[in-house]
């Protein structure tokens, strides 16, 4: 069994994979480390990390997600969390509810102090994920199919826009 403890002096902060590394105009708008605690330690129905965000950065774009749901808890540092359509000014020692849901419910932190901004974010994970993006109209749907024969863990990302769709038979 996996051990089930982890201290937070231990947890090593990792810059974002290449896969999701912000690119073009974003690359000076985005940018977080993120120390991944949850799969560490054994958990299976909910997911925990430790985020990082530099000053005037934000770590994700703006976005929502029909069922997870997420808490985040500010360890160091302010900033603020757009939720919907009201910005709340955030620190260290604040708790933050973001539930599943609709454009609503949609969420982004960013650090407009002048240190490091640091969060725990706590989220309910499932085997099908899927995010919308209210600023720029897309959607992301990941699917996680377990390990490969070589213990790599298996999964599907794909990002579309709302507006592009194929018929269900196209191509058949």
């Amino acid at each position: 069994m996996t051990k089930p403890i982890i201290n937070v002096a231990d947890l090593t902060l990792d810059p974002t994979p290449p896969t999701f590394a912000p690119t073009g105009p974003a690359a000076g708008r985005f940018e977080a480390k993120t120390g991944i605690i949850g799969a560490r330690i054994g958990a299976q129905k909910l997911g925990y990390n430790i985020t990082a965000v530099p000053p005037s950065k934000r770590a994700w774009p703006f976005h929502n997600h029909p069922a997870k749901e997420e808490m985040f808890f500010v360890l160091q540092g302010n900033g603020e969390v757009r939720i919907g359509d009201a910005t709340y000014p955030i620190r260290t020692g604040d708790f933050i509810a973001c539930p599943a849901g609709g454009r609503e419910t949609a969420h982004q932190i960013i650090n407009t102090g002048t240190e490091e901004l640091r969060y725990l974010a706590v989220s309910t994970e499932h085997s099908l994920e899927m995010a919308q993006y209210p600023d720029s109209g897309k959607f992301a749907v990941k699917a996680e199919l377990g390990t490969a024969l070589d213990g790599t863990p298996q999964r599907v990302v794909f990002v579309g826009r709302e507006t592009q769709s194929v018929d269900y038979w196209d191509g058949e």
